[in-house]
């Protein structure tokens, strides 16, 4: 594969990971296989620096949901560089010994798997929380955590200072929440981290506080502050905070690596989620001297502790249609215990992966996963019975509707080719619902199960047509929550464009080209009336894709449905315009390191004039931004006469 090729395809595995890990609270993969997907993408793009695009996941650090207010930060949250065994830990700390002396003092904390949050007090009350966001920009939630009881509302010292935690849920609450869900047919959550989340985005603050959420706060930002990371951890106890008993002051790495060695299993017995340890050094005047890079601190790191592994016998392969017809195998076996929980499932991918691993009905098969994450099936175990097992074959017709099997445009998933397979329809359904798409609160899959098989619906467009008597004759629904589920629909009908566009499915259009074509047509209407070679003119959709999207709304029956939509009140406001056309029909490419300015902040601020970012510097380009450390680019664009912005002309361009 060539890079460009491979980058493409690391940076889409990694921004719908990021979907579905930051957006849906679902994560599909480990975080170990994330970071080495990330880690590679980040070498490749290094040795490639003019295949970095804007829209790589290196270029940003995350998203913010539309469901609560944005508040910049005062002070950025960063990420943490990751290290996997203990001669990388070595290096890492043998790097600052080379400049600081010996016997670096490190603090030891278990990584918590929950979510970073920036608490305010001011004069020592509760008065801001906000989430991590971007770690630029986040959401204020601050009335849904008043209502967890391990946040402080007063300090027992009337101080200013802004302190970050990990609001986590305990092992115990999340399996009562799941086994209270499943009894009333509600959405389980895959793990404690997913239902923290899912709890901390209620906009009924009434929901979070029975969810049983807690905090663990570990770092404190504050104009007094004591001299080394451990005395703050100290201090934040004293001011009465909660701070995980088990942090540990470490004289040195070897002692770090005992710590984390001691903990790699005794984690297991905490009533809360680990997989890892953050390990940091203790003077603040060294962690100053150090300073950041631009995603992490340079003085500290996360050892993640290794994806356990455990064999087991595969009892059947079962599989599943998704919404989009591809069929999806997933190995069956007797529950074990895995990274201290019980699964009873695994990932097999696609027909490939099962005959490139040779994975038969009775083989035992090792599987892992790494921080309570659905498993994957890793290898066949060489067993004596294994050739005398059958060889699995692919189905031959869709294990739902009957209907026939195919593949598509060389891919190697197995598609069911029926439009009507009724659990293609209720994906759809599924979809359409989800947080990407039109976010309907609390219209799970067990609820649009009832709805399809009492023929309710079969089609998204249905949804708009349900009353709340329709509702209550579901079960286990009763009268206010067939209100709630009435009201989210009604509430949906207005979602901004891209997330309509998202919802619809249309063949290669993911969250990042629905975003794209809103800012660009600004109505559905325009859309719809666009000609392939208008679409194929737009930065960043190419000709198949193109001719995908003008299929879909010339296509009679979806022009029949965008047209009852329409008619049903299903009517997104207009995309927001640009503030002014004054960089309209300019190209900038933004190098090197802006003073005031983030590269995502200025991208905005090109599109709201109506300008186009890129990431390479061409004859097309108008004009380079170019901050401090600006490298290849700028001297490509002096040797192509291209003008040259610093942030100064460009800020005074825009006031003009």
């Amino acid at each position: 594969m060539m890079v460009l090729e491979r980058i493409n395809y690391l940076k889409d595995e990694i921004n719908k990971h990021n979907y579905n890990y930051y957006v849906e609270d679902n994560p599909t993969i480990s975080d170990f296989e994330y970071d080495k997907m990330f880690a590679e993408l980040k070498l490749l793009e290094s040795q490639n620096p003019l295949l970095i695009t804007p829209d790589s996941p290196t270029q940003r650090l995350g998203s913010v949901s539309e469901k609560f207010l944005p508040y910049k930060h005062k002070h950025r949250l960063y990420s943490l560089d990751n290290t996997y065994n203990y001669e990388d830990l070595t290096k890492w700390y043998n790097k600052i010994e080379k400049e600081y002396g010996n016997d670096i003092e490190l603090v030891c904390e278990l990584k918590i798997d929950g979510l970073a949050i920036a608490l305010s007090y001011e004069n020592g009350i509760f008065t801001r929380g906000v989430t991590r966001g971007d770690g630029i920009t986040g959401e204020e939630i601050t009335q849904n955590l008043k209502t967890i009881k391990a946040i402080p509302l007063k300090l027992f010292k009337d101080v200013n200072v802004e302190v970050r935690g990990e609001i986590y849920m305990p092992k115990t609450s999340f399996e009562k929440l799941n086994e209270e869900n499943l009894k009333n047919g509600e959405k389980l959550f895959a793990n404690p981290r997913n239902a923290a989340a899912g709890s901390l985005r209620q906009l009924d603050s009434t929901i979070t506080a029975k969810r049983d959420l807690s905090m663990f706060t570990y770092t404190l930002i504050t104009d007094n502050h004591p001299k080394t990371h451990y005395e703050s951890i100290l201090a934040l106890k004293q001011m009465g905070f909660k701070v995980n008993p088990n942090i540990k002051l470490c004289k040195n790495v070897q002692d770090a690596i005992d710590y984390c060695k001691y903990w790699e299993n005794k984690r297991f017995e905490l009533d809360y989620a680990t997989d890892g340890v953050v390990i940091k050094v203790n003077k603040i005047a060294i962690q100053e001297d150090l300073g950041f890079t631009a995603r992490a601190p340079k003085w500290a790191t996360a050892f993640k502790f290794p994806p356990e592994e455990i064999t087991t016998k595969v009892k059947e392969i079962e599989l599943g249609v998704g919404k989009t017809g591809a069929i999806t195998p997933v190995a069956i076996f007797d529950p074990v215990q895995l990274a201290g929980s019980t699964v009873s499932r695994a990932s097999l991918h696609n027909f490939d992966e099962i005959k490139r691993l040779d994975v038969r009905i009775g083989d035992t098969v090792l599987i892992k996963k790494a921080a309570e994450i659905i498993p994957k099936v890793i290898k066949v175990i060489e067993t004596p019975e294994h050739n005398d097992l059958p060889i699995y074959e692919p189905p031959t017709q869709c294990p739902v509707c009957g209907g026939k099997l195919g593949f598509r445009d060389g891919e190697v998933n197995l598609y069911c080719l029926n439009p009507e397979c009724s659990e293609l329809l209720k994906a759809k359904i599924e979809f359409w619902a989800s947080k990407d798409a039109m976010d309907i609160d609390s219209l799970g899959p067990a609820v649009i199960e009832q709805l399809y098989d009492r023929k309710l619906i079969t089609a998204p467009v249905d949804l708009y047509r349900l009353t709340k008597e329709d509702f209550m004759q579901l079960d286990l629904i009763k009268e206010k929550s067939a209100t709630n589920l009435y009201n989210a629909i009604q509430e949906s009908k207005t979602r901004p464009l891209k997330r309509l566009i998202t919802a619809l499915c249309v063949k290669n259009v993911g969250k990042e080209t629905a975003d794209i074509l809103a800012n660009e047509f600004g109505t559905l209407e325009n859309l719809q009336n666009a000609e392939i070679e208008e679409l194929t003119n737009i930065n960043g959709i190419g000709p198949i894709m193109a001719e995908d999207i003008y299929k879909f709304f010339h296509d009679e029956k979806n022009v029949i449905m965008l047209s009852e939509l329409k008619r049903l009140g299903v009517e997104p406001p207009p995309a927001d315009v640009p503030k002014s056309d004054i960089l309209k029909g300019k190209t900038i490419v933004l190098t090197g390191t802006l003073a005031n300015l983030t590269r995502d902040e200025a991208s905005e601020i090109i599109k709201s004039h109506g300008g186009k970012t890129s990431s390479s510097v061409s004859k097309n380009t108008s004009f380079v931004l170019a901050g401090e450390n600006a490298g290849s680019k700028l001297e490509k664009a002096q040797n192509l006469n291209i003008t040259i912005l610093t942030e100064e002309d460009f800020l005074e361009m825009i006031k003009e």
